[in-house]
């Protein structure tokens, strides 16, 4: 298995990731996801360390709290040979500071999480999203405590804007405070708006990129397909889409998969597994997140990995997947010598 580093931090991360929003099924919603229980659970993080890959993400509020309790039992004894990484800031509870970024509720939430996970402290503490309620100094100075106490080595942030992202790296830098060393986002070929700006602020401020929803909520896993209705069994048509259906634009979609049929087909490999192989390929990728309903799924998305496509193969995919960007991003590839996009094809 590939390791990557994470950012500008020492940490080394695999580049697959295991994602845990499949456990528990706590809610219509997470059940759409999987209702994976302790004793799938276990077998699944077996295998998965038996792959070489030691890094799970999980969120507080997966199935509110129930997926971080059935990761913290299939790791027991496990602990030391795995990075875990958990997330805050969204509805947890009740009362009116069961949100934000606020010293009271990130600090009560670490707590919360430590217990679930049966752990005493936590490899990566990620903000779910933005507080814009919050003073960005109040929570960076909570993070900063949280690595000075040892109940976070390392912290990141997810789904930021280009500007809460550099905005929380100026003020970490102003006050000496530990950083961002990750970005956990939104990256598919069903959507690429992550290379618009993120990404280059990624390269230019070291910041690593951790993906979520990498095959789009399942829509990139090879069962859709052109003038044919939404696969029953699929998140997308039971309503557990973290990805909304009006942001996908149907035409491209299509196209892209055509794309993807073709390579798949020149590399023997299935329609997914050409998909996150791309994601690989791409700048300031450290790990991409994949969950698994069985074993079957976790063991075919393993083999994204141990092989490359080809250059001719990406820009394949890059050409059938491009769509035109948003203002200001349109009026500055007017002139890329002044505002060069990232270089998807250097080293290859």
């Amino acid at each position: 298995m590939e390791y990557r580093r994470l950012g500008g931090s020492g940490l080394e991360v695999p580049v697959l990731s295991f994602g845990t929003a499949t456990f528990g099924g706590g809610n219509e919603f997470f059940k759409a996801w999987g209702s994976t229980q302790v004793d799938e659970a276990t077998r699944l993080v077996n295998l998965f360390l038996d792959a070489g890959v030691n890094f799970f993400d999980t969120a507080n509020t997966y199935s509110q709290g129930l997926a971080e309790e059935i990761l913290g039992k299939a790791i027991a004894g496990k602990r030391h040979q795995m990075i875990l990484s958990t997330k805050g800031t969204f509805p947890f509870g009740q009362g009116p500071n069961n949100q934000g970024s606020s010293r009271f509720h990130l600090l009560q939430q670490v707590e919360g999480s430590l217990k679930r996970l049966g752990t005493d402290y936590i490899d990566i503490y990620h903000m779910h999203g933005f507080d814009g309620n919050t003073p960005v100094e109040e929570t960076l100075r909570t993070l900063d405590d949280l690595i000075q106490s040892g109940k976070v080595r390392y912290i990141a942030a997810s789904n930021f804007s280009g500007w809460h992202l550099m905005k929380s790296l100026s003020v970490s830098e102003r006050y000496g405070w530990n950083k961002y060393v990750g970005h956990q986002v939104y990256y598919s070929l069903a959507n690429r708006e992550y290379e618009w700006e993120l990404m280059p602020l990624g390269l230019d401020q070291n910041v690593g990129a951790i993906i979520w929803s990498p095959l789009a909520a399942g829509r990139l896993g090879g069962k859709y397909r052109r003038n044919q209705p939404l696969p029953a069994d699929s998140r997308v048509a039971q309503g557990g889409s973290p990805v909304p259906e009006a942001v996908v634009n149907e035409e491209v979609f299509y196209n892209t998969l055509d794309a993807l049929d073709q390579v798949a087909e020149e590399t023997g490999k299935t329609v997914a597994q050409v998909a996150l192989n791309w994601l690989l390929q791409r700048p300031t990728v450290s790990s991409i997140i994949f969950g698994a309903r069985n074993e079957e799924q976790l063991r075919q998305n393993l083999g994204a990995v141990g092989w490359n496509l080809t250059l001719e193969q990406v820009k394949k995919l890059d050409q059938a997947s491009e769509v035109p960007p948003i203002y200001p991003y349109w009026h500055q590839r007017q002139n890329l010598k002044l505002n060069p996009i990232p270089d998807f094809y250097k080293e290859r």
